[in-house]
């Protein structure tokens, strides 16, 4: 007996269900990203190793998918990797094709990303994301812009979510006043896992990537604060007084929440200074995005990026960023039950015939219905009703145009609501009326 057939850990086959509903979370966040004149670009799912190696931290290398030579070069090592985001790819991009590109530039990229990572609920090893970035301008408005797009495509959405943001300077301050300036990566990457494993876990980590006692001790209070926005930055200030750095993350802080007052954004927005994105090429604002209503990781996470570019080549261009996990926000809708009942079905009209003349009939209607933009299907073959309401039945087909002798003599069709039971004798012109 052949053995089944099986796909890769951390993969998945999508169906016409899925698909309808992961096109609906893509249409969504497309729309909203054109709102704000973003334009849509795509790169290769492969890069040249060198391009990937050393932008994701050294935990983010150890997740990349190498890809094995092949032919002559077979025996080399090699030399080119599934990407591991979009914006490491985007900044290659930009200097790549920066003859052609009028800053800031203003793109969306909606494409699969790979990690080799252990798969678990809301963790895969393909999934797709849905980046969004604007590079070649320092103004906070690109961050304002970005808080905005979440708060319009989540509410389109039906999620509740909760937006967290921090300062990536915030965190070089606080490493630079507990005495270890050296440890900030060191830093960021334990206590960016906070919720993860815990306070004490954390500390022990801290210790073995080389923090003393007492600077771990100088650590508690801050990642502790607690209060309204306005408190914990007003005490940061006072922390982090002696630090030029960490004082110019609270002053973007400050300015970016002073215009989310002025637009009126009402997203539920927590600043939390223990928020660190553990990429290493952020270096201003970070964010992260959870639904409120669900046991998940972060759904949606970017930020500040400086000089991206400047590894290949192109210093001094900042950019900032925000990536939408499709995959998540499928498994959070999907639990939430949030999806509209009418993607189950493209299909409006469903042509159920008796005979081959009847068959030839429904295919010059069919014809006239789509080329009016109703979405129209034939039963191919003329077989039992019972069989051909079935198939309309498992495919949620609200309508069938039933044609036999006698509609075809008086140039109608015997219209079935499914969803009803109704029928009735429709024209042309009554069926290019009916509303799905």
């Amino acid at each position: 007996m052949a053995q089944k057939p099986s796909i890769p850990k951390g993969t998945r086959d999508f169906g016409q269900v899925e698909m309808a509903r992961r096109n609906y979370i893509f249409d969504t966040i497309k729309g909203v990203f054109s709102l704000y004149g973003f334009q849509q670009i795509e790169t290769p799912a492969m890069e040249n190793i060198g391009t990937l190696m050393g932008k994701y931290g050294e935990e983010g290398d150890k997740l990349l998918f190498r890809i094995q030579n092949s032919g002559e070069k077979a025996n080399l090592a090699p030399e080119k990797g599934l990407r591991y985001d979009l914006t490491v790819p985007f900044a290659r991009y930009v200097v790549q094709h920066r003859e052609e590109i009028a800053f800031p530039f203003k793109r969306y990229q909606i494409q699969p990303v790979w990690r080799a990572d252990r798969p678990q609920k809301g963790r895969y090893r393909e999934f797709y994301q849905c980046d969004v970035d604007v590079i070649g301008s320092d103004s906070l408005l690109g961050e304002l812009e970005l808080i905005q797009i979440v708060e319009e495509v989540y509410k389109r959405l039906g999620i509740n979510v909760c937006l967290h943001i921090n300062n990536r300077k915030i965190l070089a301050g606080i490493a630079e006043v507990i005495g270890a300036p050296d440890k900030m990566v060191d830093i960021t990457v334990a206590i960016d896992k906070l919720d993860k494993i815990g306070v004490e876990a954390v500390n022990a980590e801290l210790v073995e990537r080389g923090l003393n006692e007492e600077q771990v001790a100088k650590l508690q209070p801050i990642l502790n604060l607690s209060g309204t926005t306005a408190e914990k930055l007003a005490a940061l200030k006072t922390i982090l007084a002696n630090s030029e750095t960490g004082l110019k993350g609270v002053e973007e802080m400050e300015i970016m929440f002073h215009e989310l007052e002025i637009v009126n954004c009402t997203l539920d927005i927590e600043l939390d200074l223990c928020l660190a994105r553990g990429l290493n090429y952020y270096t201003g604002a970070i964010f992260e995005v959870k639904a409120l209503d669900v046991q998940m990781g972060s759904i949606t996470g970017g930020g500040r990026y400086d000089n991206l570019t400047g590894i290949f080549g192109l210093p001094g261009v900042s950019g900032v960023g925000i990536s939408f996990g499709a995959d998540r926000i499928y498994d959070v809708m999907t639990e939430l039950d949030l999806f509209p009942k009418e993607l189950q079905s493209t299909t409006q009209v469903l042509f159920a015939t008796f005979g081959t003349d009847e068959l030839h009939y429904a295919l010059k209607w069919a014809k006239e219905l789509r080329a009016k933009g109703i979405a129209v299907e034939v039963y191919p073959e003329p077989t039992k009703m019972k069989k051909q309401m079935g198939y309309a039945d498992d495919k949620h087909i609200p309508y069938v145009a039933i044609v036999g002798g006698n509609e075809m003599e008086t140039n109608t069709v015997m219209l079935k609501n499914m969803a009803s039971g109704e029928q009735k004798q429709v024209t042309l012109d009554e069926l290019l009326k009916i509303e799905n």
